[in-house]
């Protein structure tokens, strides 16, 4: 699939498709990142971050977390009880085991990342205004092919991720 080059250049081999995705996606992500950061409505990164896995994982364990962030879980424990004083996520019991709990954002933390979320996809959008609409589309098409690539395998993951929070 030829995107941002023109009809006439071969097909890139699996190698150099790999290559570029691996060059360019931290950069990407670099980016995303710096523009979440510049608005995470006073909340430290790791905070932020949080937030952000448990809004696409509601009920997370707390070990699923902390792994994500990559915080022992006892300062994943504290983390999360300062955004729950905060009024921006829920702590609850698990129903099976009441040694283990599950995480989810609440009103008021959801409104937070939309925020962030809405301007940082703003500050992208301007970033690639400058190329053209069938440019944009092609990043637009890239886009959607990557996620029916990467969406099972990241699920994939997720399923295999240890749920215990207890002992």
């Amino acid at each position: 699939m030829q995107l941002l080059s023109g009809a006439s250049k071969p097909h890139a081999s699996e190698e150099v498709c790999g290559r570029e995705l691996l060059d360019t996606v931290p950069l990407v992500m670099r980016v995303i990142r710096n523009h979440m950061r510049r608005h995470r409505s006073g909340l430290t990164v790791p905070q932020f971050r949080t937030l952000c896995f448990v809004s696409t994982t509601d009920g997370s364990s707390l070990s699923a977390v902390a792994e994500f962030i990559g915080l022992s879980l006892p300062a994943m424990s504290r983390l999360v009880e300062g955004l729950v004083e905060q009024g921006l996520m829920d702590r609850r019991p698990c129903d099976d085991d009441r040694r283990h709990v599950r995480l989810s954002v609440t009103q008021g933390g959801q409104a937070a990342l939309r925020e962030a979320r809405q301007l940082a996809q703003a500050a992208l959008a301007s970033a690639v205004s400058h190329l053209t609409p069938e440019q944009q589309t092609a990043v637009v098409e890239t886009m959607q092919v990557l996620r029916e690539v990467f969406a099972p395998e990241a699920a994939a993951a997720d399923e295999a991720r240890p749920h215990s929070d207890g002992p």
